[in-house]
């Protein structure tokens, strides 16, 4: 046979033999190549990829994905989700996405901060089984809240059948999940709480190994005590002391950061465990009611309307208030801006003064306060305090056991002039105090946003790029992350992140929510206990 049939034979047969082609069978869910990758530790940023399998991180180090999903993150920031330790997000089953903060890089949110949360931890919790989240969801145990339910809005001390009571449901919500016990100490009824009975109640935190969370009774001049107060409860209750939204708000003391800086300090030279946390910016947002003289306004509105109505309690309301804008260095209250004010929506984004001038046609001191008077009276305001130091934001937020916080709540797009730290937080401290300003290195302001909040809260398997840790992760540009929100128009998104991943599920995609709601409740060491 010629060799040229033979051929064109044996290649008929060969064709005609069934062959089976293996297909790609992908090792991983996602693969994420080509990052530098800030892992939370604080350390360098290296070249890598990162793949995700199952929610997880699956494997971290040099490797190609020749099979399956891949993100090329081109050169970008890869980093653990960030962790907002101090947030308020009570109602975060009513607006699911999150996107204010999803899309500043935030995967978990702490919520249950100031005093306030739901007293019915489990529940609160639970509800994530039904109506599912974008974003990481966890809570403390708030004592306003606690001491609500069982004293009302009272100007006085428990009883020992009250103290146990509080003591009880503290604990019930620390085995339902709650990470930890928050107060605050400047609000109804909180403010009418000796340090003895915080400690009793922070103390039946500690039994399960909770964070004593506070927002302590003074941060203008009264401050230095106030974080003593903070620091001798966690001491005697033998737990971690985390101090929200660290500053000072009073003009008269601005410059002395370093010397509240220095009672931290102190603390953990002692052994003790305090971290601090701070939003990027140097003015706080609380109610107006805030500025008034709890004693007048305890047992609630109505009893303070009471008060009011009595011409010698309001003339001594008015001598307080001015004695205490005169002592923070404050002439008025040309700082105070509403940022909510339902009566009248055309308040919104104006201080005090502005509108004692609107309203009344004068704007002398006492015709502010008569102001704050009457929107106190129409169920009060939302507002944002212009009250702080930016030299005293720097110099807090280069404290190695500082944490970022927006202290903000899930923001309804539009509604309002709210403070813009909802929108922005975490973008402006990298872009502004990282990138333009130097304040703290790259890999320092993410350890702050990581690891750091999840060790001080107990969350063992988050805020590191580390194998076999939950897949919450973010992807950015270092060089274009930025805030755009402004107290003028708070309501713009942040700029220059291009992926952000829930317990390994993508959220956004860089242009727009996608959808997923892979968000987690997240619950703290005493549960089954």
């Amino acid at each position: 046979m010629p060799i040229r049939s033979f051929l064109l034979l044996t290649l008929l047969f060969l064709l005609s033999i069934p062959v089976s082609f293996a297909q790609c069978e992908p090792l991983y869910d996602l693969v994420v190549t080509n990052a530098r990758i800030v892992d939370g530790t604080g350390n360098p940023w290296f070249y890598g990829s990162v793949a995700i399998k199952n929610g997880r991180i699956a494997r971290v180090g040099r490797f190609e994905n020749d099979c399956g999903n891949t993100i090329d993150a081109k050169g970008q920031i890869l980093s653990p989700g960030f962790i907002d330790v101090h947030a308020h997000t009570e109602n975060i089953f009513e607006q699911p996405s999150a996107e204010n903060f999803i899309r500043m890089g935030v995967t978990t949110l702490i919520t249950g901060n100031c005093g306030g949360s739901h007293v019915d931890v489990g529940k609160f919790l639970g509800t994530i089984k039904e109506k599912p989240l974008a974003i990481n969801i966890a809570t403390l145990i708030g004592h306003n809240s606690v001491r609500s339910q069982v004293m009302g809005l009272d100007n006085r001390a428990p009883t020992a059948e009250e103290q146990a009571k509080m003591n009880e449901l503290v604990e019930k919500a620390m085995r339902d999940g709650a990470v930890g016990i928050s107060t605050g100490l400047i609000y109804l009824p909180g403010t009418f709480a000796k340090t003895e009975e915080v400690v009793e109640l922070a103390k039946a935190s500690a039994k399960y190994g909770g964070t004593y969370a506070s927002h302590i009774r003074n941060e203008g001049v009264g401050v230095f005590d106030a974080i003593k107060e903070a620091i001798n409860i966690g001491e005697q209750a033998n737990m971690p002391v985390q101090i929200s939204h660290f500053k000072i708000s009073a003009k008269s003391l601005w410059g002395r950061s370093d010397e509240t800086l220095q009672l931290v300090k102190d603390a953990r030279e002692r052994g003790l465990n305090v971290t601090i946390d701070q939003y990027a910016y140097p003015a706080s947002s609380t109610s107006l009611d805030a500025r008034m003289p709890s004693w007048a306004i305890a047992g609630g509105r109505e009893e303070g309307r009471k008060r009011l109505a009595d011409p010698e309690t309001r003339a001594k309301v008015v001598e307080e208030m001015k004695k205490s804008r005169a002592e923070a260095g404050f002439p008025d209250y040309s700082d105070a801006y509403v940022a909510s004010y339902r009566p009248n929506p055309e308040f919104n984004g104006k201080n005090i003064k502005q509108i004692a001038m609107m309203v009344r046609g004068k704007d002398d001191l006492d015709s502010q306060i008569e102001q704050i008077f009457e929107m106190y009276d129409k169920g009060g305001a939302q507002m944002v305090y212009r009250v702080m130091s930016e030299d005293d934001v720097k110099r807090i937020m280069a404290a190695p056991f500082n944490m970022f916080a927006s202290d903000s709540g899930v923001r309804e797009f539009g509604a309002g002039v709210p403070h813009p730290r909802g929108y922005g937080n975490n973008a402006r401290v990298l872009g502004q105090y990282v990138r333009e300003l130097k304040i703290i290195s790259l890999e320092d302001a993410i350890r702050k946003m990581t690891s750091l909040p999840a060790n001080v809260f107990g969350m063992r398997d988050r805020g590191q790029i580390r194998e076999g840790f939950v897949a919450d992760i973010v992807i950015f540009d270092e060089k274009t992350v930025a805030d755009k929100a402004t107290f003028e128009e708070p309501h713009q998104y942040s700029v220059g992140f291009s992926t952000v991943i829930v317990g390994g599920g993508i959220v956004f995609d860089g242009t727009k929510m996608t959808g997923t709601m892979s968000g987690r409740a997240i619950t703290g060491n005493g549960v089954g206990k």
